[in-house]
């Protein structure tokens, strides 16, 4: 057992943890942030995702010693008390969010993407998708939402 601190959520958290086990078995089993979902465990279908210094990674393969240093959020860290992220807004707004399994992770890839490309057009939302799997929906509520969260967080 080996002792890592992890900056998760601005919040500094010293855990003990064995060599193999993955970043998402510790926010959820560990740390009791459980937003991250438990999908494939095969990095598969984006459930698992978190932004690692600001870039959105899937957790369920990735070791939790590896992360150490690094500013990690999970959707756990999004909205300001009771007052929404503008994504979050604009998946509800728009209605893309049925079961709500895969909506934390979608809402970390659009945070991710936007992160990169404040205006992305749709090609480059369905690039940026790719790793991401919604059983309930054909995409298009969700292709909605990063649009309109690009339009809130100042891009077209």
């Amino acid at each position: 057992m080996k002792q890592i601190k992890l900056d998760v959520n601005n919040y500094i958290y010293d855990v003990y943890i064995e060599e193999n086990e993955t970043l998402l078995y510790v926010l959820r089993e560990k740390l009791n942030l459980t937003g991250a979902k438990i999908g494939c465990n095969s990095g598969s279908c984006g459930a698992c995702k978190a932004l690692i210094d600001g870039v959105d990674r899937k957790t369920c393969k990735a070791l939790a010693k590896d992360f150490e240093g690094k500013k990690i959020v999970t959707i756990e860290g999004f909205a300001d008390g009771d007052k929404l992220h503008p994504i979050q807004k604009s998946f509800i707004e728009v209605g893309a969010v049925q079961c709500g399994y895969c909506t934390p992770g979608m809402i970390i890839t659009t945070q991710g993407l936007l992160n990169r490309n404040q205006s992305p057009n749709e090609d480059e939302i369905r690039e940026a998708f790719k790793g991401n799997l919604c059983r309930c929906t054909g995409y298009v509520k969700i292709i909605e939402a990063v649009k309109l969260s690009a339009r809130k967080l100042g891009g077209k």
